[in-house]
Parts: structure tokens; sequence; C-alpha cells
């Protein structure tokens, strides 16, 4: 069985993200009181009294300009959670945010959208069969209720 590894957002972007994020404004920081935030920095929930910070990123736009895709009306941004200051990334691989439905966005290498999938609980089947299609590059994850990316998983080789 294939094993797929949740990407976080690269250090390099991190760095950008923390001094202008993806819409053009500089990030807020502040101390979360509360915990729980998907952090897209290292994978993780947030634990109460992290300094951590709530910037637009556009994913699809990044991984378009690295590989010269054009997703055209696909890109877009987004809210997310990462530490405001230096982060080690993930303590581990796998498939982290999995306890709640997911959407899985599948785009192919010229970046328009395939399709989608709601997954309630087998992530891994759900990848597979996403990857099963020989068009699909990449597979953004997004929480339903917000829409929210939560991470990329993309086509190994």
């Amino acid at each position: 069985m294939t094993i797929y590894t949740a990407l976080p957002i690269p250090s390099a972007t991190l760095e950008e993200l923390r001094t202008s994020d993806d819409a053009g404004r500089p990030p807020a920081p502040f101390t979360d009181e509360e915990g729980g935030a998907p952090l897209r920095c290292c994978l993780r929930r947030s634990e109460p009294g992290e300094h951590i910070a709530l910037v637009s990123y556009a994913p699809l736009r990044r991984w378009a300009a690295e590989t010269g895709a054009d997703p055209g009306a696909y890109d877009e941004q987004g809210p997310v959670f990462i530490h405001a200051g230096d982060c080690p990334g993930p303590s581990g691989a796998g498939l982290p945010f999995t306890g709640a439905h997911r959407t899985l966005r599948r785009y192919s290498a010229d970046g328009r959208i395939l399709g989608g999938r709601l997954v309630e609980r087998d992530f891994p089947s759900a990848l597979a069969e996403a990857f099963a299609d020989p068009e699909v590059a990449l597979v953004h994850v997004r929480a339903v209720e917000y829409g929210c990316f939560l991470y990329e998983v993309r086509r190994r080789g």
C-alpha cells in the first residue's frame, strides 16, 4: 500500500508569509489563548499560549509558479494559521486533521480542478483512488465546514 505524506507549507514560504501574506497584508500575530487552531506549518493543532498568525495563503498559485501551470480561475487564496515565528515543522509522517469530514480536491498538472470527494474516514484509500487517475498531479485536503486548505499531497515520482 502506498503511504501518502501531508506536505506542510514550505519553510521558505512561511518566511514570506510572516512578512506579507498572499493578499499583500502584513500578519497580525496573537497569542492563542484557547488552542486548537490547525497550524499549516507543523500540521498539528495549536496549544494554548502559542504565538500564531492567521494569514492569507494561495497554495495553488504557489504550486503553479513552481511548476509552470496556469490554474486560471482556480487560483484562490484563503486563511491559514501558522506559527508567528520559527517552527520545526511536522514531528511525524502521516495524514493529520483526519478526525472530521474532509474534502479531497484533485488537480491536473496544468492546474485545473479534476473533481473532489467528501471523505469521512478512509483517507489512504481516498488518496489511492485519486492518484489512480494518471491526470491527477496533486490533491488538496480541505475542511468541509469552512472550506479551508489544510495541506497538499503530491504525486510521487
